[in-house]
Formats: C-alpha cells, sequence, structure tokens
C-alpha cells in the first residue's frame, strides 16, 4: 500500500494554537450575589467574589491589588466611577480589566441575565486586549470603552 502524502495542512490536533485562557471574573461588593455568580458561571466564566477574600467594606485599593495581580477582571456596578479620578487611577495602577454594570434600574436577575449573556463579549475583549481598560455593559449587554 502507497504511504499518503502529506497535505501541507497541520490538523486540528496538530495544530499549535493554544485554547482561550481562562476566564476569572472578580465580582466587587456592588455585584457580589450568588445569583448573579451562579449565572456568570453558569455561562462559562470563573468566579471570584470580594466577600470570599475580604470582608464587606474593604478598601478598593486592597481588593484591586488581589485582583490586579492574579489578571482576575473585575465586574462592578459602581457607575460613577467615570467621575471619580481617584477610583479610576486605582484601578490603572492596579493593572485591572473592568466592566463597570451601568443598566440603570433593573432587578438583580436581570442583572444577573445580561451580565451572563455579555460573558462571551468580556471574553473577546479580554483576549484582545491585555489592560489596563475600563468597559461599561448597559442593559443590551454590549461592553463599550469608557471614554
Amino acid at each position: 500500500m502507497p504511504t499518503k502524502k502529506p497535505s501541507g495542512t497541520p490538523s486540528a490536533a496538530s495544530s499549535s494554537s493554544r485554547p482561550p485562557e481562562p476566564l476569572t471574573l472578580f465580582l466587587d461588593e456592588s455585584l457580589d450575589s450568588d445569583s448573579i455568580a451562579q449565572a456568570l458561571a453558569a455561562a462559562g466564566a470563573s468566579v471570584e467574589r470580594l466577600t470570599g477574600h475580604f470582608p464587606k467594606g474593604t478598601d478598593d485599593r486592597t481588593w484591586l491589588s488581589l485582583a490586579g495581580s492574579k489578571a482576575w477582571v473585575v465586574l462592578t456596578r459602581d457607575k460613577r466611577i467615570r467621575y471619580r479620578r481617584l477610583e479610576r487611577l486605582a484601578l490603572h495602577a492596579a493593572q485591572v480589566r473592568a466592566f463597570v454594570f451601568t443598566g440603570g434600574n433593573v432587578t438583580l436577575s436581570e442583572t444577573a441575565s445580561i451580565l451572563a449573556r455579555a460573558v462571551p463579549r468580556i471574553r473577546k475583549i479580554c483576549a484582545q486586549e491585555a489592560g489596563p481598560f475600563i468597559f461599561h455593559i448597559g442593559v443590551a449587554g454590549k461592553p463599550r470603552r469608557m471614554d
């Protein structure tokens, strides 16, 4: 039987492409709830919660430092961050990739659903950009870079 000539195209098994990096989302105090954590986990994200590491009321710089050192992606509901220069500076100093939920007056379960639907977009942005950065996520679930 003659030997098969290689096609020159590598198979998927021999491909050198790496699987996507695991996405770990860190819920700050404003989004730290069972329903949000469960919805994000069901959407394929690994989830860390502020209360899993610190007591409520922990200074932002403390938990931002941990999130940055672990390369966790921060989720917060602090939509006034655009007006708080010191908080933005702390995010950048910690090298944090952050997504701010700005979805107005919605229930906790609606928030969980919106954020879970946004996970693929969050994953794509994080794969393309090293950070630090801040994106907004509104009720449509589509992240937009903060100006």
